[in-house]
């Protein structure tokens, strides 16, 4: 059901994305925390929805199909809008982009492994993966209204570069995995067609 608990969490999460990314315009020390409260609240929903999933006996297609896309959604719209707003800048940039990018090539990959019914088991790496990166991101928000006795910053671009070397580890895996499938059923030109081309192309020539 749509309403049970686990989706609801998930559901909690997807609506909290909004409120966060309203509160990059107001920026200030106490709006960065509430901003990391938010965002925290979120993450631990992540956890919450699939345990709660597992031990209610609840796990549905719509909780499957809703959780990876809350995550992403999530996880999108929060680096996003950390550059946008230069609480991201230089090289680090890019460690967010492979970031982005991983995420839109698992997507795809997905997608369409599920549309040949087959599935992909999220990987432990793939797990650790996921926890530096929503740790990283915290570190982020908060930024520069950290106490002093915390480099906020260095530590969130250092995770993140972090989790875009295991991004690109786990989103190697998820591309080998799929390409099995992607090619398994793309047709192998036999001598006899081959042989049928060659006549039609040096019919083509005649004339």
């Amino acid at each position: 059901m749509i309403t049970s608990l686990p989706n609801l969490l998930t559901l909690s999460r997807i609506g909290v994305i909004p409120a966060i990314v309203a509160l990059f315009w107001f920026d200030g020390t106490a709006i960065r925390w509430v901003m990391l409260g938010l965002y925290t609240f979120a993450c631990l929903t992540d956890f919450f929805d699939g345990y709660a999933a597992r031990s209610m006996g609840t796990i549905s297609n719509f909780g499957k199909f809703l959780d990876p896309v809350a995550d992403k959604l999530l996880v999108a719209a929060v680096i996003l809008m950390l550059v946008a707003f230069d609480r991201v800048t230089g090289p680090s940039i890019l460690a967010g982009l492979v970031i982005l990018c991983r995420e839109m090539l698992v997507s795809g990959l997905r997608e369409f492994l599920a549309d040949i019914k087959v599935g992909v088991p999220v990987s432990g790496l793939a797990k650790w993966k996921t926890m530096i990166q929503m740790v990283t991101l915290g570190f982020l928000i908060v930024g520069d209204a950290a106490p002093a006795v915390i480099p906020a910053v260095l530590i969130g671009e250092t995770g993140l570069w972090i989790a875009a070397g295991l991004t690109i580890v786990t989103g190697y895996d998820y591309l080998k995995t799929g390409l099995k499938y992607l090619t398994a059923n793309d047709p192998v030109p036999t001598e006899a067609s081959n042989t049928s081309t060659e006549t039609h192309i040096a019919k083509d020539s005649v004339r």
